[in-house]
């Protein structure tokens, strides 16, 4: 009886740990698409009309560097997208031309996801030290070019919204995996 029981962890565990398993975590099988979903249309929904020729160096090759990372290091990756997200537009000081309460709904859907990704991993949290530079430096990068202005707040969200897509397709890789 104990040899079938010490086989069947062994079992799941192999299942749990091998390199072609997905996490199974509910909220992300049934709910995450449609959080991710609002959350694109909320950030589209903040842009103003700014034409402007700014760019910033976005961090893609992170992003291709997290899709080989185990599923349990994905979805950590994705959640601290979403905290580094969050950090970032708290210190957005009014000079944006967004709406407060668009912003406000935007910020719920985003720390739901995040908080509901992390719950997905348990006590999983691997933080990527270049992701999180990435995200400190860009408001003074953006800021020392443009100044606190609309238009500066504007360029960040076209790189949240592009941060946003990116850790989409990397969750998405795991929910067509089930």
């Amino acid at each position: 009886m104990l040899g079938r029981i010490f086989f069947a962890c062994l079992l799941l565990l192999l299942g749990l740990c091998s390199p072609g398993s997905s996490l199974s975590c509910r909220w992300m099988d049934h709910k995450f698409r449609q959080y991710s979903e609002n959350s694109l249309v909320l950030i589209d929904m903040m842009a103003s009309h700014y034409t402007g020729q700014h760019e910033v160096a976005s961090p893609h090759h992170l992003y291709s560097q997290a899709s080989k990372l185990s599923p349990a290091d994905k979805v950590a990756f994705a959640a601290q997208v979403l905290k580094e997200v969050c950090e970032l537009l708290e210190e957005e000081d009014g000079s944006s031309s967004w709406e407060e309460s668009t912003v406000e709904h935007f910020l719920n859907v985003i720390i739901r996801q995040g908080e509901e990704l992390s719950a997905c991993i348990g006590g999983h949290k691997k933080t990527n030290r270049k992701l999180h530079m990435y995200f400190k430096r860009l408001p003074r990068t953006v800021f020392v070019q443009m100044g606190r202005s609309a238009e500066a707040w504007e360029l960040i969200r076209r790189e949240i919204k592009s941060h946003l897509m990116e850790m989409d397709m990397l969750v998405a890789s795991l929910l067509t995996a089930n």
